[in-house]
């Protein structure tokens, strides 16, 4: 009997997938390969024992893909991640050059390594496909490149001519059983009277995400709610943001909500397990994304709130995800990082409940249409097109 399983090294970040975001992707994406005949091996570049040194955790990484001897190299990469190191650029020098290579692009489009090079000469080795501003080696010598979303497919095809292959996300938390009942329970332990309204933000705390804007705007929503409240579900320590930093940022987000007079209004979660963040976008009136360069669907994020049903305000970015607005799944913030425009649109959103009820279903169909199992089908199917086999 042939074995048609297609055998994949997936090379990845060090984080947990607790405190990364990509690394909480592999691990749902290795699962539903498997369920579609992709044997999967998570090879994590790993600078552990090294003091720090990329240089080493790469070869590492190549010399165990190496061993495996696998059908097709993977690499998922964000330089985040890497904590913005350029060694994982270099992998395609030290991978087996008769394996393909397939690059999946989670962060694309603003960061280059090294930064001080004229913008002239990076596009020069772009177009030649010799070198990625981004990702080194990795963009020039895939077989494939994969991409989240149409704003990086846009930056990918500009840059070197090529069509990546775009295969969405899917929900990073599913929709839990009993999870409505315990939303409810949730609501009760936070002491919320009945009908007051409870605002969620869910995902990694960072910088980036607009929370300090978000804390700003309660004071007028307040003005018309008093009892409303904010729940910020999501770890602060990340891949992206250290610990040092994570709890400086704690700390200035919490000492921004005593000024604004809002400290007894705002609770911080920490990072919870998937069932007891399934309770809490149910416990949610309205969900608010104010990321301060914009909400695209490469937001697992905001994918999961969606298809919990619940009302959610986003910031956009400026070049559009034009799916997520032409669905009308979510309530626009008219500008980034401006505490008066959230305070507007939520504000909107808690006074109509007949627009909270189209957002909702609006946005549970939307999400309908990102699945790990059509993520895991739309993989396997571009593996097999990349070793030749059509139709395996």
């Amino acid at each position: 009997m042939v074995d048609d399983r297609i055998r994949v090294a997936m090379l990845h970040g060090p984080g947990r997938p607790d405190a990364d975001g990509v690394s909480d992707y592999v691990a749902h994406l290795v699962e539903a390969l498997d369920d579609v005949g992709v044997e999967v091996t998570p090879v994590p570049v790993r600078p552990d024992g090294d003091g720090g040194r990329w240089r080493a955790a790469t070869v590492r990484a190549a010399r165990r893909v190496r061993e495996l001897a696998p059908d097709v190299v993977h690499v998922q990469f964000a330089p985040s991640a890497y904590r913005f190191s350029g060694q994982p650029g270099l992998l395609p020098w030290r991978l087996p050059r008769r394996v393909p290579l397939v690059t999946t692009l989670h962060e694309y489009g603003w960061w280059a390594c090294p930064g001080w090079l004229p913008g002239r000469l990076w596009s020069a080795a772009e177009r030649a496909r010799c070198w990625d501003r981004e990702s080194g080696r990795l963009v020039p010598a895939s077989a494939a490149v994969i991409v989240t979303n149409p704003g990086h497919g846009d930056v990918v095809r500009a840059r070197t001519g090529r069509a990546p292959t775009h295969i969405p996300i899917a929900p990073n938390v599913a929709d839990h059983v009993g999870a409505a009942t315990a939303g409810w329970r949730l609501r009760a332990e936070l002491g919320l009277p009945e009908g007051a309204p409870l605002l969620a933000f869910f995902g990694f705390v960072h910088p980036v995400k607009g929370l300090r804007h978000l804390v700003e705007a309660l004071p007028d929503l307040r003005g018309d709610h008093p009892e409303l409240r904010l729940l910020v579900v999501g770890g602060f320590t990340s891949q992206a943001l250290p610990e040092q930093e994570a709890r400086a940022f704690r700390a200035e987000l919490t000492g921004l909500a005593r000024r604004c007079g809002v400290a007894e209004a705002v609770t911080f979660t920490g990072h919870l397990p998937a069932e007891r963040v399934s309770a809490a976008l149910h416990a949610a009136d309205v969900a608010v994304l104010p990321f301060t360069a914009g909400v695209s669907t490469k937001s697992g994020a905001l994918l999961a709130a969606l298809a919990h049903g619940v009302p959610t305000a986003v910031t956009v970015p400026d070049s559009a995800d034009d799916e997520l607005r032409r669905g009308g799944a979510v309530a626009v913030i008219g500008r980034r990082r401006d505490s008066a425009a959230i305070a507007r649109t939520v504000g909107r959103l808690l006074a109509d409940p007949v627009l909270r009820r189209r957002l909702a279903e609006r946005g549970r169909a939307f999400a309908a249409a990102y699945s790990w199992p059509r993520v895991a089908a739309a993989h396997r199917e571009l593996y097999a097109r990349t070793l030749g086999r059509a139709g395996a």
